[in-house]
């Protein structure tokens, strides 16, 4: 189920009633702080701690003491920047009838807090916070969310121009700042050219050792910068499903801009005119809808893969839960049709239902369990 603004704070709020820890997760500008300031409004008493303040960081010098005697809820903003803190928490949140509940709001996946972390086994929730989508923003925004992405100051720019410096800045200051913070020692150049490379085979299926010769670097030197923007929650990696059948299936990873006012600024596109006469227009929609499904849907990241045999037979996305598998299709037209590839996973993979997201204005069956659903009613229609 797609979670609204208010769904993720009812979300994040019921975690933390059933444990001590919660960690919200989202990139840097995505709106963590503003949503730990409305999940805040429902306790008695809340105290926020901002690691980039240099009073905040004086204050928690005695984390231990500064910690200790507080009531109600606790946010520490920037969590990644202070490792340290992880053990102080693991300690307090073990108290009797603890008195406190700590919210920490991370710019980094899990894996790469991967020792801290660890430390709170078992007392920790976490839920990730993404961008705006087409539910939030309305369908008759679709597009300017889908050239803009969902970083609230991209979207809500008041000029295309405005929105595109916005993204240009967060990719500069997310490689020479924000990626430092984290301990990290790639030179800034190299990851931005990886990660603009990634952009031109963005919904592809990776070829390490050709990213590698491009870069003049060896395939585990990929594989690291490819597991670092991963963990920076900017770049996704979708799975290859495995199914027992006679065919030959593809089975490396696909790599996708997880953001796609990201994208376009890492291809220089800015404008819609643009972006429909460029070469990655359809793998751009492609990862676009993908996002806007598993938001609506609700899906988790390991509930979703993508389908395809070395005979061509592909599904962009495959999402198996609760029991059924269902497959979806992007396609950036009017008017999709059924496909021998589409018809392929059906039989093979025994799909409930295949859903085709078109470019269209309108939703309709196209043959049987498949359905082409236009983004701009996916709301109603999904």
């Amino acid at each position: 189920m797609h979670l609204s603004r208010a769904g993720h704070v009812a979300a994040v709020r019921g975690l933390l009633r059933r444990s001590p820890i919660v960690l919200l997760l989202g990139p840097r500008q995505v709106g963590k702080s503003t949503l730990a300031r409305d999940i805040a409004r429902g306790f008695r008493r809340a105290t926020t701690f901002d690691l980039e303040s240099p009073p905040d960081e004086r204050r928690l010098a005695e984390p231990s003491q500064a910690l200790s005697p507080l009531r109600g809820l606790v946010v520490i903003d920037e969590i990644q920047t202070r490792p340290d803190l992880f053990s102080v928490l693991r300690v307090l949140a073990d108290r009797p009838r603890s008195p406190a509940r700590f919210l920490l709001l991370g710019s980094a996946a899990p894996d790469l807090l991967q020792r801290g972390v660890e430390t709170l086994a078992g007392r920790v929730a976490f839920h990730e916070l993404t961008g705006f989508d087409v539910s939030e923003t309305g369908a008759r925004n679709a597009r300017r969310l889908w050239l803009r992405g969902g970083f609230p100051p991209s979207y809500v720019a008041k000029t295309i121009a405005a929105s595109a410096a916005w993204r240009r800045d967060f990719v500069r200051t997310f490689l020479e700042r924000d990626i430092p913070q984290l301990g990290i020692t790639i030179p800034t150049n190299a990851l931005r050219r990886f990660w603009s490379m990634l952009a031109h085979v963005h919904g592809q299926v990776t070829n390490w050792s050709e990213l590698g010769r491009s870069l003049a670097v060896a395939d585990t030197t990929v594989r690291r910068y490819l597991d670092v923007l991963v963990s920076a929650l900017v770049v996704t990696e979708l799975r290859p499903w495995h199914e027992n059948i006679s065919k030959r299936q593809v089975k490396a990873p696909k790599v996708y801009v997880k953001d796609s006012g990201l994208l376009h600024t890492l291809l220089d596109v800015e404008t819609q005119v643009q972006l429909d006469g460029h070469s990655k227009v359809g793998a751009s929609w492609e990862g676009f809808c993908i996002e806007q499904v598993l938001a609506k849907i609700g899906a988790r990241r390991d509930q979703a893969y993508f389908w395809a045999t070395h005979a061509g037979a592909e599904l962009d996305l495959l999402v198996v839960a609760a029991g059924k598998r269902r497959g979806f299709e992007m396609k950036y037209s009017d008017a999709p049709a059924v496909t021998p590839s589409m018809r392929a996973a059906l039989l093979d993979l025994r799909l409930d239902s295949l859903c085709v997201l078109h470019a269209g204005k309108e939703s309709y069956p196209l043959s049987d369990r498949v359905r082409a659903v236009a983004l701009e009613r996916i709301e109603h229609d999904l």
